[in-house]
C-alpha cells in the first residue's frame, strides 16, 4: 500500500517548475529578439547587394549605361531573357517589406537616357540611383542604404532621404 507522499507532484513542485521555466524564458527572450534583428539586418544587407548587382547588370546590358528608376523596373524580364534583374519578391512594388525592413529605390530621370530593352521609355533612366532599407521593428536602429557607388552604408537613423545617387552620404559609415 502506498503512502500519501508517493502520489504525484505537490503544488510546491508545480510552482517551482513553472518558476524555473519562467526564469529561463525571461533570460532567453531578449537574446532571441537580438538574434532576430541580426538576421533581419543580414538579410537587408544581402538584399541591397542584390539591388546593386541588379542595377549594374541592368545598366550594362539593358539600360545603355543608365540605371533603372524603380524596383519594379528591375523586376521586368528583358526580351529574350529568362530572369529579371532582381527577384520577384523584391520587385513586386516600388516599396517592398522584406525581413522586417522597408526597401525603397529611386533614380532621377535623365533626358538623354535612351529607352531600355525591357520597356522603359526614353528619358526615364537615371545616371545614378539610391536604395534604402529602414527597419520596421521598434528598437532596431540599423538603417542601411546604397547607391551607384556600390557601397552599403549604415547609420542609426534613416539614410535614404539624404542619400546622394552617387558618392558618400552626409551621415553613416561604410559596411565592409
Amino acid at each position: 500500500m502506498r503512502s500519501r507522499a508517493q502520489h504525484g507532484f505537490a503544488l510546491v513542485d508545480l510552482v517551482f517548475c513553472c518558476g524555473l521555466i519562467g526564469l529561463l524564458a525571461a533570460i532567453a527572450t531578449p537574446r532571441m529578439l537580438l538574434a532576430k534583428q541580426a538576421a533581419g539586418s543580414a538579410s537587408a544587407i544581402g538584399s541591397l547587394r542584390a539591388i546593386n548587382s541588379g542595377q549594374l547588370t541592368y545598366a550594362f546590358t539593358c539600360g545603355f549605361g543608365f540605371y533603372a528608376p524603380s524596383l519594379t523596373t528591375l523586376g521586368e524580364v528583358p526580351p529574350g531573357g529568362d530572369e529579371a534583374f532582381i527577384s520577384s519578391g523584391m520587385a513586386s512594388a516600388d516599396t517592398v517589406i522584406h525581413s522586417g525592413y522597408l526597401f525603397k529605390m529611386s533614380a532621377e530621370p535623365e533626358k538623354q537616357a535612351p529607352s531600355s530593352c525591357n520597356g522603359l521609355d526614353a528619358g526615364e533612366g537615371g545616371s545614378g540611383f539610391k536604395a534604402g532599407a529602414d527597419p520596421l521593428e521598434p528598437g532596431n536602429t540599423r538603417f542601411f542604404a546604397t547607391n551607384a557607388s556600390v557601397e552599403i552604408f549604415e547609420n542609426t537613423e534613416s539614410l535614404y532621404d539624404d542619400m546622394p545617387e552617387s558618392g558618400e552620404p552626409g551621415a553613416g559609415h561604410v559596411i565592409h
